[in-house]
């Protein structure tokens, strides 16, 4: 997960290898930063006998605060080829309510 800033808003990128886009759900909710998905494991095929399994399986969930100059109603979320990118515009508007990020 790499986190960066601009003048204008801060980026979030976080690379989330052979996960769904319906898998993974982005929330804001009185400013902090919600990331919650799920990595499904392969169905087992007969004949092949695994040697090492090394890649982790199920749940994940990454919490953030938030700085006070977040703009929370503004939040976009993007998810392309196991890439998501979070986009934080800055300007501080009230962040006491909670709310659901749609991911595209």
């Amino acid at each position: 997960m790499d986190i960066a800033e601009t003048d204008t808003a801060f980026e979030v990128k976080a690379e989330l290898p052979e996960v769904k886009k319906e898998d993974v759900h982005v929330t804001v909710d009185n400013g902090v930063l919600t990331l919650r998905g799920e990595r499904r494991r392969e169905k087992e095929e007969k004949g092949k006998r695994f040697h090492r399994i090394e890649r982790a399986y199920g749940s994940f969930s990454r919490t953030f605060s938030l700085p006070d100059n977040v703009d929370g109603k503004q939040v976009k979320a993007s998810f392309k080829d196991g890439m998501l990118e979070i986009h934080l515009p800055k300007n501080g508007e009230s962040r006491s309510h909670a709310l659901e990020v749609t991911v595209e």
